[in-house]
């Protein structure tokens, strides 16, 4: 009697391991080898590093090496801007407050570097408005030394600053040896933590986003014109920043709008300024033009998630509404591969209408992903049940 209660509790557990093994192989195996065909046949860029999301929602719509840390030359100028945004709307700076020029600053980043600068003089005061125009229209790098120093004292104290906010908003693949962008092995950035800060930037300082697409900017005898070829051009651009070292190439962070829509797209390791412009508008033109929004049917959008110690062993998951999701246009047979991503065990209790999960959507060279929300309520199981079910976390590891 015994033997046959074991074997017939061993049976059922054999079938238990048999659906998370098929469940494992189905949102792991499946969609790794759906990114690998994406990204063998899907859309091609000439820049060594690449990522175009959308603004408002959590789509990828091209990754090519996006996480690996890479040179960013200017283009980390973004950061610097970011800190001095943070200060400006916290109320410890102000537009008008005076940035001296220190010797370090103008040897270093102004006209004695022949590097980008603003060529402010020697030991002169500029305004903190000025600085940011100076950064954001003409790069310089005597302006990001300056602002620096104003804030943090000097240069590699406000690095700190620049690498302790990047780790705060999510940016996993960046570090700061500087405020200008100047080649050093320990300033490194990924593409998508520029695309994360170009975002944070957008949502965050709304009331400061149009120094980004200002064309121009007239200081002492000079005329600086945005170093952004696509600002105020055709196509909708009208912000961030450009970079250029001999190790990291041409580089670009572009944000444009058309209609109802904002993208942003990082592109570096490119060949010359003209190779940037064109690239970036054919990439551009592709992510606006190539996907259009699909409703996914009710019947074939069923997505469930396991829970420990509850009463039922899984509960069913849904998105706020209706699920749609960008695709290629046109009647082309396009794979949708979809996973279910939650930090296990899912713990009971769980409230009907609770987040619990993300939903994960890979088509074409797209990366789309969307809340998940519990369809209904699992109360705690009683103290065997849950026995049950420590014990076979504990023995197998199992994470549901």
């Amino acid at each position: 009697m015994w033997v046959r209660k074991m074997l017939t509790f061993g049976r059922k557990f054999f079938s238990f391991l048999m659906v998370l093994s098929i469940g494992f192989s189905y949102l792991g195996l499946t969609s790794g080898s759906a990114l690998a065909q994406a990204d063998d046949e899907g859309f091609k860029t000439k820049a060594k590093f690449a990522i175009v999301i959308d603004a408002d929602k959590p789509i990828t719509f091209l990754d090519k090496k996006a996480d690996i840390a890479m040179a960013p030359a200017s283009m980390s100028k973004l950061m610097t801007v970011a800190v001095v945004f943070r200060e400006l709307k916290a109320g410890r700076l102000k537009l008008e407050d005076k940035v001296k020029i220190s010797v370090h600053a103008w040897r270093t980043g102004g006209a004695p570097s022949r590097t980008s600068a603003m060529f402010a003089p020697v030991k002169s005061e500029i305004t903190v408005q000025q600085a940011l125009r100076g950064i954001i229209v003409q790069s310089g790098n005597d302006a990001s030394i300056a602002i620096a120093e104003h804030i943090s004292g000097n240069q590699g104290a406000f690095a700190k600053e620049m690498t302790a906010y990047a780790k705060k908003i999510g940016m996993k693949n960046s570090s700061f040896a500087n405020a200008t962008g100047l080649p050093d092995p320990k300033h490194l950035m990924s593409a998508r933590d520029l695309a994360i800060l170009a975002k944070h930037l957008l949502k965050e300082y709304p009331d400061y986003y149009f120094y980004f697409g200002e064309k121009d900017f007239k200081y002492r005898r000079y005329r600086f014109i945005n170093r952004n070829p696509l600002i105020g051009k055709e196509g909708g651009f009208d912000g961030f920043k450009t970079g250029f070292t001999k190790q990291s190439k041409y580089g670009i962070v572009v944000s444009a709008k058309r209609g109802n829509r904002r993208l942003i797209a990082v592109l570096n390791g490119l060949e010359s300024k003209v190779e940037r412009r064109t690239e970036t508008i054919r990439v551009m033109n592709w992510a606006f033009t190539a996907f259009s929004d699909r409703e996914i049917k009710a019947d074939t959008a069923k997505f469930s998630a396991r829970i420990w110690g509850g009463e039922k062993s899984t509960v069913g998951l849904s998105t706020a509404g209706p699920l749609k999701v960008f695709m290629p246009k046109g009647d082309v047979v396009t794979e949708i591969v979809s996973e279910v991503i939650y930090q296990g065990p899912l713990k009971a209790p769980v409230v009907s209408g609770q987040k619990v999960a993300k939903l994960r959507v890979k088509v074409a060279d797209s990366v789309q992903e969307y809340d998940l929300f519990a369809n209904e309520s699992v109360e705690r199981a009683n103290f065997v049940y849950r026995a049950f079910d420590s014990l076979f976390y504990l023995t197998f590891g199992w994470i549901f």
